[in-house]
C-alpha cells in the first residue's frame, strides 16, 4: 500500500531537532526540588537601589532552608499552654502579579525570604495548630507581597489571606458568625507580621517610633478583631550579642518583643508576647513566650521517608 503523503527528510530533521529542543528545556526533578530556595534571578541586586549583601546570599542562597525549634507557652482562653513553635525560612523566586512560588525562571520574578511560623498547642482535650506565612521581598523594597493564616482545632478552622496589590486585599473565612467569610481592603500600612522577615534581612530598616500598624493575621483572627490598623509604638534595644525589637498597641495593650541576635544572619533568639487572654470579664493579662532549642540548615523537602524521622529529635520535636 502506498502512502498517503510523504514528509520531505528535511522536514524530519527539522522536526527532531524541535523535539529535543523542547526536550531539552524541561527542569529535571532534582533542578525543581533546587528552585525551591535558589533564587532564579542571576542579579539579586540588578532592578532596585537597595543592594542584597555578600553575606546574605552566601547565607540564603546555599541550597537550604533554615528551620528552627522554640519551647513555647501559650496564653489561650486565660490559662498557659505548653507546646512547640518552629520557624522555617527559606528563599524563593515569586509570581508578582499571580503571587505565588515561581516554578519556572521569569524576568519579573521577585526573590523573597518566605517565612512558615507553626504553633502547636494542646486547650484541654482539643490540639490547636497555627501556621502564619510571610513572603517579604529580599531587598527590603515594599511591605510584604502576601501574608497568610490558617487555624485549627476541634471547633473547626479559619483562613486568611492578604495580598499587597493596589491596597491590602484581606480575604478571610471563619465558622464563627461573627467573623464569616470577609473581604477588607486597607490601605497600606507597617505590617507585624512582616516584622520577623525584616529582621533576618536587614533589622536596621525596622519600624521605631509611633506609627499605624496591621497586627499580626493571628492575634487579629483568635482575638475576633476587625481587620484595621492601630497606633502602634516600637524601639530597638541592644544588649551585646543580642538585640531586642518592642512593639506595643496602647489601645489593644498589647506589647510584642523579639530578641534575635546582634550580628548576621540574626538569628531569633527568643520572643514574647503580653496580651488579655480569655473574653469579657474573666480576661486576664498573660504573657506567651517561646525559647529557641535547635537551629538546622537543611533541604527539608527532601526528606519526607521514614528514614529522615530521627531529624525530628534533632529539633527536639
Amino acid at each position: 500500500m502506498k502512502p498517503l503523503f510523504k514528509i520531505p527528510f528535511t522536514y524530519c530533521l527539522l522536526l527532531i531537532a524541535l523535539l529535543f529542543t523542547m526536550e531539552s528545556c524541561k527542569q529535571s526533578p532534582k533542578e525543581n526540588e533546587d528552585n525551591m530556595v535558589m533564587n532564579d534571578d542571576n542579579d539579586l541586586n540588578n532592578r532596585h537601589a537597595r543592594p542584597v549583601s555578600d553575606d546574605f546570599q552566601a547565607y540564603w542562597y546555599a541550597g537550604d532552608a533554615e528551620v528552627t525549634s522554640y519551647k513555647l507557652e501559650q496564653a489561650r482562653y486565660g490559662e498557659i499552654r505548653k507546646g512547640h513553635s518552629v520557624l522555617i525560612y527559606v528563599t524563593e523566586p515569586f509570581l508578582n502579579e499571580a503571587q505565588v512560588k515561581a516554578d519556572e525562571h521569569h524576568s519579573d520574578n521577585i526573590p523573597v525570604l518566605k517565612l512558615n511560623t507553626t504553633k502547636k498547642f494542646e486547650t484541654g482535650i482539643y490540639p490547636y495548630s497555627i501556621m502564619t506565612s510571610s513572603f517579604y521581598g529580599v531587598r527590603d523594597d515594599q511591605h510584604a507581597i502576601k501574608l497568610s493564616l490558617s487555624v485549627q482545632e476541634w471547633c473547626g478552622h479559619v483562613y486568611t489571606q492578604l495580598n499587597n496589590r493596589e491596597t491590602f486585599e484581606i480575604d478571610s473565612y471563619s465558622y464563627f458568625e461573627k467573623d464569616g467569610d470577609q473581604r477588607v481592603e486597607l490601605q497600606k500600612s507597617a505590617l507585624e507580621d512582616e516584622i520577623w522577615n525584616k529582621i533576618r534581612i536587614n533589622p536596621e530598616e525596622l519600624p521605631v517610633g509611633s506609627f499605624k500598624m496591621l497586627p499580626s493575621l493571628e492575634y487579629i483572627r483568635l482575638s475576633h478583631l476587625p481587620y484595621k490598623t492601630y497606633d502602634a509604638v516600637a524601639n530597638v534595644t541592644t544588649d551585646g550579642a543580642l538585640t531586642t525589637y518592642e512593639l506595643s498597641y496602647p489601645e489593644l495593650e498589647r506589647t510584642l518583643k523579639i530578641s534575635f541576635k546582634s550580628a548576621f544572619p540574626y538569628l531569633i533568639e527568643k520572643w514574647d508576647e503580653s496580651a488579655k487572654s480569655g473574653f469579657g470579664p474573666s480576661a486576664k493579662m498573660l504573657t506567651s513566650s517561646a525559647v529557641r532549642m535547635k537551629t538546622l540548615k537543611t533541604p527539608y523537602w527532601r526528606q519526607n521517608g521514614n528514614k529522615d524521622v530521627f531529624l525530628r529529635d534533632s529539633l527536639g520535636l
